[in-house]
C-alpha cells in the first residue's frame, strides 16, 4: 500500500540527478528550468516541471551551485578609477541596463574597479578562483590585460566597446563612425567650416572610430583635414578644459567644435564663455553620448545619443547566453579525461553595433 509520499532517494529528499532521470533529460537541463532559463524548450520545460512535481523535488541553492560549479553571481569590471566612475553617467546607465537584465535571474551583481595595478592583481586572484560565473568588462583601453586574462581563464565575458577591429571576445558598442560622421555633417550644413575635435583617449577603441568619423565627414564634404584641430582629452572635464585651451591657441578662429564626450564638452564650454566666445553664435558645439548634462547645459548640449542603458542589456543577454552554453556543454560531455573547449576561444563571437541617433539642441 502506497504512502503517498514523494518516491525520491531512500531515507532523503529527492535529487537534482533523479530529477533528471525522471523527466529523461541531462542534469544541466533540469538546473536551467528551476533557474528560469529561457534557453529551454517548452516541451523540456514541462517534462521537468513533471518530474518535479512528481518527485516533490526542492530546490537547494546552495547545494545546486556547488555541484555544477556556479557561483550564481557575475561581476561588472571597471577598469578605471572610481572617480571616473562618479563622475560621468555612462557607467551609471551601462549598470541600469544589466540591473534591467537580471531582475528575472537569481544572478548577483558584483561591481569592482580596476584602475591600477594593484586592483588588477587582486581581482586577477579573485578571477582565478571562479568565483563569479561571469564578467561584464566596461571600458576597455588596448593594452588592459584583463580580457586576455579573461580568455586565459576561461570565464564567460563580454566586453562594452571592442579592442580593435579584431576583436576575439564577445561585445556590444555604439556606432560611433556613423555618429561622428553625423555630429560633423550637422556642422557643416549649418555654416561652419573651421571645425575642431576633442578626441577621448585614443587608446579605446571607440575615441578612434570616432575620430574616424569626424575625418569622414569633412572628406566626404570636401574639406582638408587640419590635423592642428584635433587635440586628445581623456573623456573628463578637465580634459576637455585643457583640450579646449589649446585649440584656442591654435585656432583662435574657429566656429565649431566636436567633442568625444558630453563631459569633456563640459569643460569645453566652460574654456569658450571664459574666452568671451559665445554658443552657439561665435562657436557650435556638439558632445557625444546625450546624457543628462547635455539637456541641462545652458545652452543645451547638441549631442549624439548612444543607447547606453541598451548596451548593458544587451550585454547581461549575452552573458548569460554564453553561462548557459557553457553548462550545456559541460553537460553533454562525456564522462571521463576530455579536452577542455574554451568558451572565449570559439569562433563567431557575437560583435554587436547598436545604432546612434544625433539629438540636436540649442548648443548648434
Amino acid at each position: 500500500m502506497g504512502t503517498g509520499q514523494p518516491r525520491g532517494r531512500r531515507g532523503g529528499r529527492p535529487t537534482l540527478e533523479e530529477v533528471a532521470a525522471r523527466a529523461g533529460v541531462g542534469r544541466g537541463t533540469v538546473s536551467r528550468v528551476i533557474n528560469g532559463s529561457p534557453r529551454v524548450s517548452e516541451r523540456t520545460r514541462a517534462a521537468v516541471e513533471e518530474a518535479v512535481a512528481e518527485l516533490g523535488y526542492v530546490p537547494n541553492t546552495a547545494a545546486r551551485a556547488l555541484a555544477a560549479n556556479r557561483t550564481d553571481s557575475i561581476a561588472v569590471v571597471v577598469p578605471e578609477p572610481e572617480s571616473r566612475f562618479f563622475a560621468e553617467p555612462y557607467f551609471s546607465d551601462i549598470l541600469h541596463g544589466v540591473g534591467q537584465a537580471l531582475a528575472e535571474t537569481d544572478m548577483q551583481l558584483l561591481l569592482t574597479f580596476a584602475g591600477g595595478d594593484r586592483e588588477r592583481r587582486r581581482l586577477a586572484q579573485y578571477l582565478a578562483a571562479h568565483r563569479v560565473d561571469g564578467v561584464l568588462l566596461v571600458s576597455v583601453h588596448a593594452d588592459d590585460p584583463l580580457p586576455d586574462l579573461l580568455e586565459q581563464l576561461d570565464i564567460p565575458a563580454v566586453i562594452s566597446g571592442r579592442r580593435s577591429a579584431g576583436e576575439t571576445l564577445a561585445s556590444v558598442d555604439s556606432d560611433n563612425f556613423a555618429g561622428a560622421r553625423a555630429a560633423v555633417a550637422h556642422l557643416l550644413a549649418r555654416g561652419r567650416r573651421t571645425i575642431a575635435t576633442i578626441t577621448g583617449r585614443l587608446d579605446v577603441y571607440g575615441a578612434q572610430r570616432r575620430l574616424d568619423g569626424y575625418r569622414d565627414a569633412l572628406t566626404e564634404a570636401g574639406h582638408p583635414v587640419d590635423e592642428t584641430l584635433i587635440v586628445q582629452g581623456d573623456f573628463t572635464e578637465e580634459g576637455g578644459r585643457r583640450a579646449m585651451t589649446e585649440l584656442l591657441e591654435r585656432a583662435p578662429a574657429l566656429d565649431a567644435v566636436f567633442a568625444g564626450s558630453d563631459v569633456m564638452a563640459a569643460g569645453a564650454r566652460q574654456v569658450l564663455r571664459a574666452a568671451g566666445r559665445r554658443i552657439p553664435r561665435d562657436v557650435a558645439l556638439v558632445g557625444f553620448d546625450d546624457s543628462a548634462i547635455a539637456r541641462h547645459m545652458d545652452p543645451p548640449l547638441t549631442s549624439v545619443r548612444q543607447p547606453i542603458t541598451e548596451m548593458g542589456r544587451t550585454m547581461t543577454d549575452l552573458l548569460l547566453a554564453e553561462i548557459a552554453e557553457a553548462a550545456e556543454r559541460a553537460d553533454a560531455r562525456p564522462a571521463g579525461p576530455h579536452p577542455p573547449v574554451p568558451v572565449n576561444a570559439r569562433p563567431n563571437r557575437p560583435q554587436i553595433v547598436l545604432p546612434t541617433e544625433l539629438v540636436t539642441r540649442a548648443s548648434s
